[in-house]
């Protein structure tokens, strides 16, 4: 029986039961495994996927969709890898194709490396910003904090979900809701009682990613990094908007170090919604 062809191998829908192969095809590609992170992606998007008729995947993407379920505000796509052994056949491509046309109208966004910007640009994506991934031991010697910050209480959700769908310009709720069980740490800013911020820290390998940092304005989020590094011994890993460049020089002087640029890119949308004045950095690059 002859082997089918790539170009014939069906795209399906992913589950948890694939956390570990998507796992296995991020190592494939020299990425870490971030089993955690899948695990987060598949249960709170939609994941697809190409099955490998030796076994494992030839290629796999998440994509999150916000706003209602039966008409989303925006989808975003992440994590859209291709085994080495089938790299460069066009299968990505494919892959990108039948999500975009699933998405029908919804608008779409995506973090593109500079090896994948091309693609997205010969599907239709076109870069309307950018992010800078940071990374280092966070040093807090010397800083006083504007701003009050607490660890978040169940008590906090309602008004945390409201802060996050005005900033962030969708409504996230399953996202959010998702946090204290995904982060290690989840910590809010108070201004005479009334939430001003708030940010995540979740495991990623030997970091804790500040992820999602949602901020008043810039010492708002000193403060809330500052918190979330005084407890942790790991390092911090974090991708800022490079609008933000009071924030960028901050956290490098204090032992954060730059290890890369992504290009934000938006297709069926001129930019992304809500208010990037106070959106300092997304829960991951693959969610938006």
């Amino acid at each position: 029986m002859s082997t089918p062809s790539l170009t014939d191998l069906p795209i399906r829908r992913l589950t948890l039961r694939d956390l570990a192969a998507c796992a296995d095809l991020s190592e494939d590609r020299g990425w870490p495994r971030e089993e955690h992170k899948w695990g987060f992606l598949l249960t709170s998007g939609k994941g697809y996927g190409i099955d490998d008729p030796d076994g494992g995947l030839v290629s796999a993407c998440v994509v999150t969709e916000y706003g209602p379920q039966d008409r989303p505000d925006l989808g975003a796509i992440g994590m859209v890898l291709v085994a080495e052994r089938h790299a460069r056949r066009g299968i990505g491509r494919r892959l990108m194709r039948h999500v975009i046309a699933a998405m029908s109208t919804t608008p779409l966004t995506l973090h593109a490396t500079p090896n994948g910007r091309p693609l997205y640009e010969e599907l239709g994506f076109k870069v309307t910003g950018r992010a800078e991934m940071v990374r280092g031991h966070f040093t807090a010697s010397g800083y006083e904090p504007a701003v009050v910050t607490r660890a978040a209480t169940a008590e906090d959700l309602t008004a945390i979900l409201r802060l996050d769908a005005e900033v962030f310009g969708a409504d996230r709720t399953h996202i959010v809701t998702r946090l204290p069980a995904f982060a290690d740490q989840l910590r809010v800013a108070e201004e005479n009682g009334r939430i001003i911020g708030y940010a995540g820290a979740w495991p990623n390998m030997d970091n804790h990613v500040v992820g999602p940092l949602i901020a008043r304005d810039t010492e708002t989020a000193k403060a809330l990094i500052a918190s979330l590094a005084a407890h942790t011994d790991l390092k911090l890993r974090t991708d800022i908007d490079v609008r933000h460049e009071e924030l960028l020089t901050w956290v490098k002087e204090r032992g954060l170090a730059s290890v890369a640029f992504n290009s934000v890119m938006t297709s069926g949308i001129s930019e992304l919604p809500g208010d990037w004045s106070r959106r300092f950095a997304p829960v991951t690059v693959a969610a938006g």
